[in-house]
This record gives structure tokens, C-alpha cells and sequence, in this order.
């Protein structure tokens, strides 16, 4: 990498911190950049600027927002009564991608996991209990991942959310839509077959 000039390593090397790009597509990505127009250079650099300076966390949801509640849990016409509790802002946008779900959420930002010392404090659980007393809640939907830390959270919200007059839902898991069953694992085959349903 020696054979560039010392900005453009500088910009490789910078590329490449990114999350999923290696040294071939972060030299990739700086050769385009040394091409395109400076306008489109200041565009892309004003924007990774202007996210660093507005984006923070919704005070309500815990989601991305550029104000203090974003515009979903702002949005009138979601319900208010529905509310699905996720561990990350990934899981969230996956769900509102599907079109499925009409309601509000709440982010735990992250998961239970002793073994990386993540325990119940270090979650947005507290804040949870608080919207749920606010009584507006009348349905929980846990729709952390199903991964061990994902499965042992829900099963620890599930158990404190008892005392609370609120519906408990988990949401399914098992065999893909189009999944060939001699490829799919164990532990999700044998999840299919407990939650399976009646056809109707």
C-alpha cells in the first residue's frame, strides 16, 4: 500500500475500521472517492457529520431519532396499547421492514449475557416497567432474538412481567418460509414443533 500517496492510505486505513469492509474494498471505495466530484465528497462528508451532531436516542423507545421522541412513538396512529420490546434498533427496522406490525417499541439495547458481565442493569429494563405503569400498555410482545442471551432475556422479562396486568406474548420461531428441512438445525426444528399451530 506503500505505492499511495500518504491521504489516500490515510483514507484506507480509516475505510477500513468500517463494520463488513475489508483492505481491498476500503482501497476500492477511496479510489472512488479520489474520482468523484468534490461536491459529492463534501455531500458524503456533511452527512456522516450531520449524524454525529443530531442522532440520539429516543427518550420514550430508545430508538435512533433526530428529536427527543422519534417518529414512531410520536406517530398517532400506532397503537399505543401494542408494545414490542427488542434488543437493538436492527431487530426493530427488520420488523418495521415486514410491514407486519403496527404498534410501539421499546430497545433493551442489548441482551442478557453474563459471560460478557451484561446483566439486568445494563439493559433498558427499568424503563420498560416505567412505560408499563404508565397503564396504557396492554400487550407485550418479546421479540428478542432467539439466540441464548436473546432466549434468556425474554424468559427473565417473562417473569417479572407477571406482576403486571399485561398480556405476555413471545414471537414465533422455527423453520424459514421455503427452508428444506434436512438443512434446518436441531434447536429450530425442535422449536417448529412446540410452537406448531392448526391449520386453518
Amino acid at each position: 500500500m506503500m505505492y499511495y500517496p500518504p491521504s489516500i492510505r490515510h483514507l484506507i486505513r480509516h475505510l477500513a475500521t468500517l463494520p463488513g469492509i475489508g483492505e481491498k474494498t476500503a482501497e476500492r471505495l477511496a479510489l472512488h472517492l479520489v474520482r468523484a466530484r468534490k461536491k459529492d465528497a463534501e455531500a458524503l462528508a456533511y452527512s456522516i457529520l450531520n449524524v454525529k451532531e443530531k442522532i440520539r436516542l429516543c427518550s420514550r423507545c430508545f430508538g435512533l431519532s433526530d428529536t427527543d421522541v422519534c417518529s414512531i412513538c410520536n406517530n398517532p396512529s400506532r397503537d399505543a396499547a401494542l408494545l414490542c420490546v427488542v434488543e437493538n434498533v436492527s431487530e426493530m427496522i427488520a420488523i418495521e421492514r415486514s410491514g407486519a406490525y403496527y404498534g410501539r417499541y421499546h430497545i433493551l439495547q442489548g441482551a442478557l449475557s453474563p459471560m460478557d458481565g451484561i446483566g439486568p442493569d445494563d439493559l433498558r429494563i427499568t424503563e420498560l416497567f416505567a412505560r408499563i405503569d404508565e397503564g396504557e400498555i396492554k400487550e407485550i410482545i418479546l421479540a428478542t432474538n432467539t439466540h441464548l442471551e436473546g432466549e434468556s432475556t425474554a424468559r427473565y422479562l417473562s417473569e417479572l412481567l407477571e406482576r403486571y396486568p399485561v398480556k405476555v406474548t413471545r414471537i414465533a420461531s422455527g423453520v424459514p418460509l421455503g427452508g428444506d428441512l434436512k438443512y434446518v438445525d436441531q434447536l429450530t426444528l425442535k422449536r417448529a414443533m412446540e410452537t406448531r399451530y392448526v391449520l386453518e
